[in-house]
């Protein structure tokens, strides 16, 4: 199995570092993308993310994600329905003011449906993340924000942090040769 075609190769990895990096360009803030809370916060500010393969520095905003794979709408079955719900955090200074340019720059960047999924498409031609290659054409992406009472109340307990919810839906088919490496 080729590094393009292994099962850590998935269309959450490409969204994600479509947004760390347009994300970094807007606002000149640096997030790290976590599929799971990191073991300690000392572990997370102490380090470096690598965005157009320069250095940033930790700038007190993390998201955390998970993947969420959907019934399809259709009966074709080549395209694929998923979400990717994240939660946002800003753990240092001007909380909100982070917050509202993140929760800003991820609709303007997402909420576009088929014009989004072309910016994809073409920023992620010919990238390599972590000698992996793009094997998704992706087809539409739509925006949601939640807020929920559960939500309010971690964020409120927690004091130092803001938070956003939100979450990513979009589709996408799998180029053949990923298809393949699993049924050889």
């Amino acid at each position: 199995m080729t590094e393009s075609t292994s099962t850590l190769n998935t269309p959450g990895l490409w969204i994600n570092r479509y947004l760390q990096e347009k994300i970094f360009n807007n606002t000149e803030i640096a997030i790290p993308f976590f599929p799971t809370l990191p073991n300690t916060i000392d572990d997370l500010t102490e380090q470096w993310i690598v965005i157009n393969d320069q250095r940033a520095s930790y700038e007190g905003v993390v998201a955390v994600y998970d993947r969420l794979i959907r019934m399809r709408r259709s009966p074709f079955p080549h395209i694929k329905c998923e979400q990717l719900l994240y939660y946002f955090y800003a753990t240092q200074n001007d909380v909100t003011e982070s917050m509202v340019k993140i929760q800003e720059a991820v609709l303007r960047l997402m909420d576009r449906e088929d014009e989004t999924a072309e910016d994809i498409n073409s920023w992620a031609k010919g990238k390599v993340i972590d000698g992996m290659s793009n094997k998704f054409y992706f087809h539409k992406f739509k925006v949601y924000q939640l807020e929920e009472v559960r939500d309010l109340i971690d964020f409120g307990t927690a004091r130092t942090y803001g938070g956003n919810k939100v979450i990513i839906d979009y589709d996408y088919h799998q180029m053949q040769e990923i298809i393949n490496s699993l049924n050889p």
